[in-house]
């Protein structure tokens, strides 16, 4: 995957996603079913039937979630009959969350879209729900029954009463602005949801996936789409008492994130630390002083630091973890001075494709995961301009590390003339070495070395981020050294 940095001239244009629309996709359909005999053969052949350029292959994932009624007979047959088709049966009935997580595990497409295998929901608009991927670089589409269109039908008064206070009510948590949060109609790049835990089995699987998105920050667009309700003669399944669960559910996953599922890249344990803003905000007014026009920042996660150093004349921000180059890829979009661009940071290919074209690089916690941190700030010092700055942090004290340094992918933690020796042999100038946050150093001991925790406590973290104003200041005094170290080195002229 590569964004364009590779070159010198996508430098000089518009955000790698503007003006490159994509032509087709891949599409994979999730169809979770339960007890539908008279209705799931004609919903799934409505999607078989699908014909549209913007579709350039099919995937539809049907979950029998151990149906009783004779469904399994009609699945089966139209399985053997078609070979877009996957069939996978649940043995216990599990809910509808329980079979999209079952179907997402199979998933191979560009973009996932759940289709519910009854009536209620017309195949036919699902080209339009893929407009946006392809014209705005949308990480998910929702399919809104309450947009304005051409016309609508009278939906049931109090069912759509009741739907749109709960869309209010999660508009308000998440300050994502729907007109449907409650949709059987979500469309979600693969990438994205395949990254997502999803921990429902039953319908509250909308609120859940909702609240995440927004947390993650994803680009969430909405399109009309016809509706057809059935009552519960008909065969309908959600009742008042889902409303009720639902909304349990948005006060749980407004409290909880959970947002990544546990990767190679330690991407779960880096999210929760993101989430400490004043953290943040203190490290990013400790290096500002340092940070130039032009910017290279390596492993930038999901933009916290980027964030407070934008606009600037030139900001590339570069990562190997594909969750985060999607974030940075919808980040981009609008500011034509940032750019993306995946980026390896063990691998000199990745510094060599950047040029000689910056005046600051950051490295912040990333000399620590790599093998041969010294390669790395040598091949970093031939990305600046002469007179250029390196800014880095690393942990400090090797005496310190623990169980969150292994979850973190840490090799090592670094002492302070450690740093200033490396810098010196990869040809940079008066290195200025800072000692950083001695005031987190006794929760990381006691969860790192005597709990011996993978995963930081929210409240922890919420008890640092609240203090951290009132205390800051005064860090100095503590009797111990910090839990980081900042480096600020000149490249020679």
């Amino acid at each position: 995957m590569s964004f364009g940095i590779d070159n010198p001239e996508a430098l000089a244009g518009t955000s790698p996603l503007e003006g490159a629309p994509r032509t087709s996709f891949r599409l994979t359909v999730l169809v979770p079913v339960y007890n539908e005999r008279h209705v799931a053969e004609a919903a799934i052949r409505r999607v078989l039937a699908l014909s549209d350029p913007l579709i350039s292959e099919l995937q539809v994932i049907v979950v029998d979630d151990c149906s009783t009624d004779g469904t399994s007979d009609v699945l089966t047959r139209l399985a053997a009959q078609d070979s877009r088709i996957q069939l996978i049966r649940h043995e216990k009935n599990r809910g509808k969350g329980a079979a999209i997580r079952t179907a997402i595990a199979a998933a191979t497409g560009d973009i996932c879209l759940i289709q519910d295998a009854d009536f209620e929901y017309n195949p036919a608009d699902i080209p339009a729900l893929l407009v946006p991927f392809a014209e705005e670089g949308a990480d998910a589409v929702f399919g809104s029954r309450y947009m304005s269109a051409q016309y609508r039908r009278a939906l049931m008064y109090r069912h759509t009463l009741m739907n749109k206070g709960l869309t209010a009510l999660s508009n308000w948590l998440t300050d994502l602005h729907l007109t449907d949060m409650e949709t059987g109609y979500k469309a979600i790049n693969t990438v994205l949801l395949k990254s997502i835990p999803i921990r429902s089995n039953d319908f509250r699987f909308e609120v859940e996936i909702t609240f995440k998105l927004a947390k993650r920050g994803a680009r969430v667009f909405e399109v009309p789409i016809r509706y057809l309700p059935r009552t519960r003669a008909e065969g309908k399944k959600i009742g008042a008492k889902d409303g009720f669960r639902a909304l349990f559910a948005m006060v749980h996953w407004a409290l909880i994130d959970d947002l990544f599922q546990k990767d190679e890249y330690g991407t779960r344990v880096i999210s929760e630390l993101e989430k400490a803003r004043r953290f943040t905000l203190w490290l990013g007014s400790t290096i500002r002083p340092y940070v130039g026009d032009s910017v290279l920042e390596i492993s930038a996660g999901v933009a916290s630091v980027t964030n407070q150093f934008i606009p600037r004349d030139l900001y590339v921000v570069a990562e190997s973890n594909p969750h985060y180059l999607r974030f940075l890829q919808s980040y981009a979009m609008g500011k034509p001075y940032v750019r993306v661009a995946e980026f390896d940071p063990s691998r000199e290919e990745s510094y060599r494709a950047m040029g000689e074209r910056f005046d600051t690089v950051l490295m912040l916690n990333v000399l620590d995961t790599l093998a041969d941190p010294e390669a790395a700030l040598g091949w970093a010092w031939s990305c600046l301009k002469p007179g250029g700055r390196i800014i880095i942090q690393v942990p400090q004290g090797q005496n310190r590390f623990g169980s969150l340094d292994d979850e973190r992918g840490r090799k090592k933690r670094f002492a302070a003339d450690e740093l200033t020796f490396m810098l010196s042999r990869s040809g940079f100038r008066s290195p200025a070495i800072f000692d950083f946050n001695r005031l987190s150093v006794p929760g990381w001991m006691l969860n790192n070395k005597v709990l011996k925790r993978r995963r930081f406590s929210r409240i922890q973290l919420k008890f640092m981020d609240t203090i951290l104003p009132l205390f800051r200041h005064i860090e100095w005094m503590w009797p111990w050294s910090g839990l980081s170290l900042i480096g600020v080195a000149i490249k020679d002229n």
